[in-house]
């Protein structure tokens, strides 16, 4: 019989450079230390920590590079303004909806179409499809931008018999949004259920979002249902963890 470890027989294997600046990448996101804010100085990292001025500087650099943090020569680092972006999933269902609201917020937002074509998804995206292993669907991607900077990815997934001979065909945008066409194709959204998990990112998703970093990203499966409950859109949107999170009202 295996006999569980206690935590302290835990033993946390990262570099203490990525150690420090996982405790800070916390007190950003809680909040403890806020916009604007100023980091602890070098000194009070070292004591805090019991790290060399050279360890905390590597741990700086990270936050940085994850546009967490600013630092200008002969001034402290400080925390970055709209260092993390509140969404409501239902903002997120189509494209126009998230672009209508990040401009709420003063922002630039725009979405580019990067692919119109006949893929076989992913195997989540084909078991909620009800498809085969072989089975193949519509794939309509986009990636979402905020001011130029890549935001989201955004890969919406229709069954062939409800795109085929129709403008989700097209490799353009869609006026008034794919939930319109799909209403007036006669497959009106009646329900909607999203699984939210995180992960490391993929190569392709790293080079997309122009991460710098492995810190998580949050993946989110949308399945959106219509009459009968039978699926008529999955939606696959993957965002930077530590720069977005997701609030649900219930």
């Amino acid at each position: 019989m295996t006999v569980p470890r206690t935590e302290t027989e835990y033993v946390d294997r990262r570099s203490l450079h990525e150690r420090i600046a996982a405790d800070l990448r916390d007190d950003i996101m809680s909040g403890e230390l806020a916009p604007g804010a100023s980091l602890p100085s070098t000194a009070r990292l070292k004591g805090r920590f019991d790290a060399s001025n050279a360890t905390v500087q590597k741990a700086l650099q990270l936050l940085k590079e994850e546009d967490l943090v600013v630092g200008r020569a002969g001034a402290s680092v400080t925390v970055r303004e709209h260092r993390r972006r509140t969404v409501a999933p239902a903002a997120l269902s189509t494209a126009d909806r998230w672009l209508t609201e990040a401009a709420k917020h003063g922002t630039r937002a725009r979405s580019v179409l990067r692919d119109v074509a006949e893929v076989r998804p992913p195997a989540d995206v084909r078991s909620a499809l009800n498809l085969p292993a072989d089975g193949t669907a519509l794939l309509r991607s986009q990636i979402l931008l905020i001011d130029d900077e890549p935001a989201e990815l955004v890969d919406c997934y229709y069954p062939l018999d409800i795109a085929e001979g129709t403008a989700l065909m097209e490799r353009r945008r869609i006026k008034g949004g794919t939930p319109a066409l799909l209403a007036e194709l006669g497959h009106s959204a009646r329900r909607s259920v999203d699984r939210v998990s995180a992960g490391i990112p993929t190569q392709e998703q790293y080079r997309s979002l122009r991460l710098t970093s492995s810190t998580p990203v949050l993946r989110t499966l949308r399945v959106v249902h219509g009459d009968g409950d039978s699926p008529v859109e999955v939606t696959v949107m993957v965002k930077a963890g530590h720069l977005y999170e997701l609030r649900y009202e219930f």
